[in-house]
């Protein structure tokens, strides 16, 4: 039996728990676990972590510790992203955090990593499973606060970008109405085209042959194309969608209110007020693949930086 490792990513909208167990070649499931605590609630806005946003990411963390322990996880290792780097009172989160993974591993507390090290550990975590003749890859990790876009192949991480635009952060800066008219849909293209300019200017994706997306706005996007009826991981996992269908379901969200898009099989309830921000992004990354790479498709991969973390401790 190989040593378990426990890996948390606790993002602006979510926070997710891998424990995993070494093996060969790499890592192999024990469990894994998603909840929706939108820890970044009104980050933007006010540069503060909401009491209440604080109280819902502080039950789901107890109740992941309570589950390494009960796994006898060895090694733990925890990384707060986008919210966590922006908020005036992350001195409260990082208490917290500490308080309660102490109790499985001395010492452990929740790191800020930056956006570079996010984007390695997503790298890493999502190409893993991918043949080696579709690199290089341009990996986009789609979050509720960042966007960030890699580029690399088998040897690695050539270039890299974190952009503040996400499905929580656009949702809240720009699409205030259920559903968004037009003119809150083209101030949100505006935003997302101008963060992505500054991120092509550090990242060549006209040298990727395969672009690959992670995180739930890709993966619920690749189930509504894919007219799954549930959500359904392992039909979703290393799935190709054309652009043709990717379009026709971002718009088609953006159209619904909140509660129609939470009628949709595959919805998760935490995302379907945010997912309309992540659409946006996705159609201006769409168009950027296909006018500046040639590409036609999207790989939609369920592994991302929470298994890039487990590697980095296994």
């Amino acid at each position: 039996m190989g040593v378990k490792v426990g890996a948390i990513d606790c993002g602006t909208n979510s926070i997710r728990l891998l424990i995993a167990e070494g093996g060969s070649p790499g890592l192999v499931d024990v469990h894994r676990e998603m909840r929706i605590v939108r820890l970044g609630q009104g980050v933007d806005a006010t540069g503060e972590f909401a009491p209440e946003a604080l109280a819902r990411t502080e039950t789901a963390l107890a109740d992941y510790v309570a589950l390494m322990r009960e796994h006898d996880v060895a090694r733990v290792r925890m990384v707060a992203t986008s919210a966590a780097r922006d908020a005036g009172n992350r001195d409260e989160f990082f208490a917290m955090t500490a308080r309660l993974l102490g109790t499985v591993s001395d010492g452990a507390v929740a790191e800020v990593i930056s956006g570079t090290e996010e984007a390695e550990l997503s790298f890493r975590g999502a190409v893993g499973e991918l043949d080696s003749t579709g690199a290089p890859f341009i990996v986009v990790d789609l979050g509720g606060g960042s966007t960030e876009l890699v580029l690399g192949d088998g040897a690695g991480v050539s270039a890299s970008f974190s952009a503040n635009i996400g499905c929580v952060r656009i949702k809240e800066r720009c699409l205030p109405s259920d559903p968004p008219p037009a003119e809150e849909i083209e101030a949100a293209r505006t935003v997302v085209r101008a963060a992505l300019d500054e991120a092509l200017r550090a990242v060549p994706v006209e040298r990727a042959r395969t672009w690959v997306g992670v995180a739930g706005t890709f993966t619920t996007l690749a189930a509504l194309a894919h007219r799954l009826p549930v959500y359904d991981p392992a039909a979703i996992h290393l799935s190709r969608t054309g652009f043709g269908d990717l379009s026709t379901v971002c718009a088609d969200l953006l159209a619904m209110t909140a509660q129609e898009r939470l009628a949709l099989g595959p919805m998760h309830e935490g995302r379907a007020d945010v997912i309309a921000g992540g659409a946006i992004v996705v159609q201006e990354l769409a168009r950027v693949m296909a006018d500046r790479a040639g590409i036609d498709k999207l790989v939609v991969s369920e592994h991302d930086i929470l298994d890039g973390i487990a590697l980095s401790i296994a």
